[in-house]
């Protein structure tokens, strides 16, 4: 299992590959540092590499007349080291007391310095006041004539505190883990971002193209089954609209001939209420036609003014000698279909002119969403018909006259455009009287 689970480029193989990179780079980071520490870090003196070399200089000069030591000593030194001959230990402007050698620790420095007993002292960074500009490693060495040597390695005379290097570590490993975590979620994330973009994208063009297939196994798995559906989608649109057009043109040529029939007939009672039945089976069909063409055929997403678009409907209606009342921002932006929005509210509207009155717009939104509330003070909606008014072909009118109660497809095709842009069209009754249309869209800022 856990060799197919690495065969594959899967979520989980990411995400082990994730921890397992972050480790690995948190400790090439941390052992870099510890490389590089040796010279910012104090380490003991056994690690700095400096008995050895101190041992033989110490020899060479001890070997050498008293008088020629201090040439010695500076010939002995280096960038690196500093070496130093003195007659009595008070000349070195040093701590009063250092750490004590034990030469028996020591192979080297007694393989070099011999069996004589002899003092040599080791002083830290840390033997120094806190924030002397002196504070430095050095190593003191009692020769056999009880003079003096001194060792100063200037290069470690400053450095990082235990404290600081543990902060430094730590510091790293999270900068590590950051880092990788952060180029691994990038790789993970773009794929996931262009579906769901590709998935918005459907949503306003049926006939957008299928998604390139990317990314790890399950989110390939998963543009695999949007593009199938996307595919059956774009199928069943393409042939309810070959079917919608053949019934259009199958009804019509009856209803043709019914209407030229009626012309015909005696009893112009009968022929009226026969005329009216047949012009009603026209304007169902024409509206059923219509309704499902426009799901087919969508606006395009662009950023307007809502706030100006609500104006110019109430205008509109003012023209016709209809008062419609607003409230609301006289400015706010929004990403949609500005078309398509100005049906509904056209629609909302006529409903409250025809069946109520004193209509009015208020406008409202926030970070998560926008709202627009058409109400009216009228008879309102019984309760238990406040969703069925959404079915197609529902009327709360039962006299069936087109005149006064349309053909029952404006709210259900009202409700198909708001929810085409993500949002929800509800109705609920208003305290007292009246009815409330509610559209809800979602926040593009």
């Amino acid at each position: 299992m856990i060799r197919r689970m690495f065969r594959r480029d899967t979520l989980r193989r990411r995400i082990a590959l994730t921890i397992v990179a972050a480790m690995l780079t948190s400790l090439a980071l941390n052992g870099l540092f510890v490389q590089v520490a040796g010279i910012w870090a104090r380490p003991p003196i056994d690690r700095t590499g400096l008995p050895e070399q101190i041992a033989a200089t110490a020899r060479v000069i001890e070997a050498a007349p008293a008088q020629l030591r201090t040439q010695l000593a500076a010939a002995a030194s280096n960038p690196m080291l500093e070496v130093l001959w003195h007659l009595q230990r008070a000349d070195f402007d040093l701590p009063p007391i250092g750490a004590q050698v034990d030469t028996n620790k020591s192979p080297v420095m007694r393989q070099l310095l011999g069996d004589i007993s002899r003092d040599i002292e080791v002083f830290q960074p840390a033997d120094w006041p806190d924030g002397s500009a002196q504070a430095r490693y050095v190593v003191l060495v009692q020769l056999r004539d009880s003079s003096w040597l001194s060792f100063t390695p200037p290069e470690r005379t400053w450095g990082l505190s235990e404290g600081m290097r543990i902060a430094v570590i730590t510091a790293l490993g999270l900068v590590a883990t950051l880092l990788v975590a952060w180029l691994a979620t990038r790789q993970l994330a773009n794929p996931l971002q262009r579906f769901a973009s590709a998935a918005r994208r459907f949503g306003a063009d049926l006939s957008a193209p299928p998604i390139d297939l990317e990314g790890p196994h399950e989110i390939r798995q998963a543009i695999i089954a949007f593009n199938t559906m996307q595919a059956q989608i774009q199928h069943f649109i393409a042939e309810r609209t070959h079917m919608l057009a053949a019934i259009s043109h199958d009804l019509r040529a009856p209803l043709t001939r019914m209407r030229l029939r009626c012309e015909f007939m005696e009893d112009l009672e009968h022929q009226r209420k026969l005329i009216r039945d047949v012009e009603e089976m026209q304007l169902m069909i024409n509206a059923a036609l219509g309704f499902f063409r426009d799901e087919t055929h969508l606006e395009q997403t662009t950023a307007f003014d809502l706030s100006e678009l609500l104006q110019t409907i109430i205008d509109d209606f003012r023209d016709q000698g209809i008062d419609v009342d607003f409230a609301g921002p006289a400015h706010l932006v929004y990403d949609g279909r500005p078309l398509g929005i100005k049906r509904v509210i056209v629609n909302l509207l006529e409903n409250a002119v025809k069946y109520a009155q004193r209509p009015r717009i208020e406008l409202s939104g926030d970070d998560r969403s926008i709202r627009i509330e058409v109400s009216d003070e009228g008879p309102g909606i019984p309760e238990h018909a406040l969703e069925r008014v959404f079915d197609p072909f529902f009327r709360l009118e039962a006299s069936r006259n087109r005149d006064t109660g349309g053909v029952g497809l404006g709210l259900s095709a009202a409700r198909a455009i708001v929810r085409e842009q993500g949002g929800e069209l509800t109705l609920r009754n208003r305290k007292g009287a009246g009815l409330i249309a509610r559209v809800e869209l979602p926040s593009t800022v």
